[in-house]
């Protein structure tokens, strides 16, 4: 058998059915890697070369690769569950509810109404547009506050939410749907006004290259809401379920948000489910009719088990406590990189959630093409070229994390012989011979 025969096939076939302007822009980064094995940390290209995952799709891997708890747990729960019916009560998606509310017990000041509901999902974006729903039909306003350079999916409302990049090639423009850049704090306050339905955040904004609300922002964002009778909504799609070394990112700040979106993650990295958990007094929207809202597969029973023994295993007191060590080693050393090197100028990180920071986009761009070609994949923040997304697995070890730090230090050497090299032409090129 010819792996690369084989590999060609795949990448033909992938380009003739499923999208060859993806598969041309992979080969033109040099990139065009056909995931085969998968485990823990680790995933593998078909022809064989190892790649420590340093994105875990946005936190899907959280748990790594096949995790075996997840999905020896998913395969018990198959001899007796399948999809479930998504009309009729379900015992797996009312624990599952149940232990998510449990999640979001705070002693925060500004908590006078707990997250006690759940409704699941499929999808994040899917799970965005109902909360974005679910906000404009509880207060009966339509506008619809965002962060500039934010993301929360490619769905209707959640693209609506989101940067004109997206929505413009769909001739998508929805009105009522306002951005506030990052930074601009007055604005964003005042345009938390009587008139408005919700104000959805990422929690730390990833696309946008993981900039850190203050915590003071965070105080008055929530305030502001409670007093004009705004939805907080806070997207933990990528930030939720252990990331930052809280249970929920949130959790950093000494706030409750009124309505929570959780996803990747939830998957265990095994079975898609996504949930907006939200507040009790929320649950009176569906009183006249409670089936406004359905989603088949939303909240597939199979997919709690994978859901539910994620949690248990994000509870473990051992888990966030590895994350808040690995955390710390990384600190370290990325700042100990910036002090030695100028090629990278910010180090930004709510745990394990992190944003390596250069000092250009074509910088950060062939960093991370060197990077994966020495067995790291990590990808830029969409929304700023500048920035290197760098998320590990929460199951990382200390070895592990040594090992992924030693192929970014070669990663900035080879980047600087790179420089270097191509300084040198620059000059030879205009170097006058005698």
């Amino acid at each position: 058998m010819n792996i690369q025969l084989i590999r060609n096939q795949v990448i033909k076939d992938f380009s003739e059915h499923v999208s060859k302007y993806k598969t041309k822009y992979y080969k033109k980064l040099g990139v065009e890697i056909v995931m085969g094995k998968r485990e823990g940390i680790y995933f593998w290209d078909i022809s064989g070369k190892r790649y420590i995952n340093c994105h875990c799709n946005g936190g899907v891997f959280n748990m790594g690769h096949k995790n075996p708890d997840i999905l020896n747990t998913l395969i018990e729960a198959s001899k007796d569950f399948d999809i479930g019916n998504h009309h009729l009560i379900s015992g797996p998606r009312a624990m599952l509810a149940g232990k998510l509310s449990s999640s979001f017990q705070t002693s925060s000041r500004l908590a006078s109404d707990p997250i006690s509901n759940t409704i699941f999902a499929v999808s994040g974006g899917e799970a965005i547009d109902l909360a974005i729903k679910m906000a404009r039909g509880y207060t009966k306003k339509q506008k619809v506050i965002s962060l500039l350079g934010g993301y929360h999916g490619h769905t209707g409302l959640a693209l609506a939410a989101g940067d004109q990049k997206y929505k413009k090639p769909f001739a998508i423009q929805l009105p009522d749907f306002h951005q506030i850049p990052f930074g601009s704090w007055d604005a964003m306050e005042a345009s938390l006004s009587q008139d408005t339905a919700a104000l959805i955040l990422e929690t730390c904004p990833a696309t946008l290259g993981m900039p850190i609300f203050p915590n003071e922002v965070m105080l008055r964002l929530r305030k502001q809401c409670t007093k004009n009778n705004v939805a907080m909504i806070l997207d933990e799609i990528q930030t939720g379920l252990g990331r930052t070394g809280k249970t929920w990112a949130f959790q950093h700040y000494d706030i409750l948000p009124d309505i929570v979106v959780a996803g990747k993650g939830l998957s265990g990295g095994i079975y898609p489910i996504a949930a907006v958990c939200f507040s009790k007094k929320y649950e009176k929207l569906f009183q006249k009719d409670p089936f406004i809202h359905i989603s088949t597969f939303g909240g597939a029973e199979l997919g709690c088990f994978a859901a539910l023994k994620t949690l248990e295993l994000i509870s473990e007191s051992a888990f966030l406590e590895n994350v808040t060590t690995q955390a710390q080693y990384f600190s370290e050393q990325f700042n100990t990189l910036i002090r030695e090197n100028e090629e990278i100028v910010e180090f930004r990180q709510l745990g394990l959630f992190m944003a390596v920071v250069f000092q250009d986009s074509a910088t950060c761009l062939t960093f991370i093409k060197t990077l994966m070609a020495n067995g790291v994949y990590a990808v830029y923040a969409n929304n700023d070229k500048r920035v290197m997304q760098f998320l590990p697995p929460l199951i990382i070890t200390g070895k592990e994390a040594e090992e992924v730090m030693s192929i970014i230090k070669t990663t900035l050497t080879d980047l600087k012989k790179f420089k270097n090299r191509l300084l040198k032409k620059v000059i030879s090129t205009f170097v006058i011979k005698e």
